[in-house]
């Protein structure tokens, strides 16, 4: 059995069953939109009082309280408390911008809704950016500059190697890769010297994204790979016209830290 069936011990769905399961999670869809549209609207409020009180915008303090407090309902339903707390984020991040815009002078544009235009595939299941690597010549040096300069804080990786750290602030990683880490890495380090190496995209399936970026002439450098915690992953080699390079992942397996083989697959990747 693969990660993404459903023991037929469990459950035997038919195409009835498909359609009317989605058709529930359309209507749950529109109730959170609306648990949403009033949460936000109780913020405005709150953003008014503050107004009137010199309380500040932003209080570290209730961050926390929200983030802690989600974080244990979330246990306490059986739900992944760091995918809360990432939902959470978002959250905090729009109220903020509700309580700041709402004291600009200019109006607010309009927005429409989704128009006709077809969106690329990748523009349909990149989600997010999963994190970012850097390649550094001092990975000491560089990890304490991120944790006493901007408040990063040590993160756990899937499969620890030397050399290699994975920082965090909020919903940010930055993995560090210095030159101890592979032959691969001091020879990239040699070339380029310290900075960003890739970017990692989080896309909602590696092989349909693989397969449209191949279509469209992207510059591929691996097929997809899959690690030990079930996380799939790509690379493409340097974009001419930017300089980037970018790594596709989708995470299928258990929520675990960032893995250290997939990183360091691309600076092998490179030299090919």
């Amino acid at each position: 059995m693969d990660g993404h069936t459903l023991p037929t011990s469990r459950y035997r769905a038919t195409v009835a069953d498909l359609d009317a399961l989605r058709a529930r999670i359309d209507e749950l869809d529109r109730a959170l939109i609306d648990i949403v549209a009033q949460r936000l609207a109780v913020c405005e409020e709150v953003a008014e009082v503050k107004g009137h009180s010199d309380t500040p915008v932003i209080q570290p303090a209730r961050v926390r309280d929200v983030l802690t407090t989600r974080r244990q309902q979330a246990i306490e339903a059986g739900i992944d408390p760091d995918f809360a707390e990432q939902l959470f984020r978002v959250l905090l991040a729009e109220t903020h911008r509700i309580e700041v815009a709402g004291g600009r002078p200019d109006p607010a544009p309009e927005k429409l809704a989704a128009t006709s235009e077809s969106p690329s595939p990748l523009d349909t299941i990149a989600t997010r950016v999963d994190h970012v690597v850097v390649a550094v010549h001092d990975v000491a040096v560089a990890r304490a500059s991120l944790i006493e300069h901007f408040g990063f804080r040590d993160a756990p990786l899937a499969d620890p190697v030397a050399d290699v750290v994975a920082l965090t602030a909020g919903g940010v990683t930055v993995v560090l890769v210095g030159a101890s880490a592979s032959p691969a890495v001091a020879r990239y380090l040699e070339r380029h010297g310290d900075g960003v190496q890739h970017i990692a995209v989080e896309v909602l399936n590696a092989g349909f994204a693989h397969a449209a970026l191949a279509n469209a002439g992207a510059p591929l450098v691996t097929d997809v790979v899959v690690d030990a915690d079930g996380h799939e992953q790509f690379f493409a080699g340097t974009d001419p016209a930017t300089g980037l390079h970018l790594g596709f992942i989708s995470r299928v397996g258990h929520r675990v830290g960032v893995g250290t083989a997939n990183v360091l697959a691309l600076f092998d990747a490179l030299e090919t």
